[in-house]
């Protein structure tokens, strides 16, 4: 039997970061908070975990500089809650109506393309929005989506190992 490998730690190519985005207050919002808060601690080593309300400039200003940036978000696009889209955003453009539900006139949509317009993304852009459909203040979350935070929890692990790991040869 073989003996089992250690789990390898992140070279850093870059600053890395995790963004959780949303609001508390207003039901499945709060869900990429809660997915961030879970990672805190289950990051690797170097890569930042952070809270923002999604507000388009404190967005752009939290990965300045970054070349890995992962986000999670809350959406709404008629899909079935819990159903977790994942988004290249560093080569694809987003839907603006993907993030319709956020409770600012312009959201992470608008922040990703006002960044790629002023040449600010990173060099790699990760969204996970996870389908809600309870937006409404003082709303809980629903069932869907709180089981849907496991699963994205790991899948976010897995992307940013992904993507600041060394390639090996």
């Amino acid at each position: 039997m073989t003996p089992r490998r250690k789990r390898e730690r992140p070279t850093k190519v870059g600053r890395s970061i995790i963004i959780g985005i949303g609001n508390p207050y207003r039901g499945d919002d709060g869900v990429g908070l809660i997915v961030a808060r879970s990672l805190r601690d289950q990051a690797p080593r170097g890569v930042a975990v952070v809270e923002q309300d999604g507000e388009p400039a404190a967005l752009i200003n939290a990965w300045e500089g970054a070349d890995v940036v992962v986000l999670i978000d809350a959406v709404s696009s008629g899909s079935p809650p819990g159903t977790v889209h994942a988004i290249d955003a560093s080569k694809t453009r987003l839907n603006r109506d993907l993030f319709r539900h956020s409770t600012h006139s312009l959201g992470v949509a608008e922040a990703v393309e006002l960044a790629r317009s002023l040449g600010r993304l990173p060099r790699a852009l990760w969204i996970y929005g996870i389908e809600g459909t309870n937006f409404g203040a003082s709303q809980e979350m629903c069932q869907e989506v709180v089981g849907a935070i496991p699963q994205t929890v790991q899948t976010v692990l897995n992307k940013i190992e992904e993507l600041v790991l060394p390639t090996r040869t």
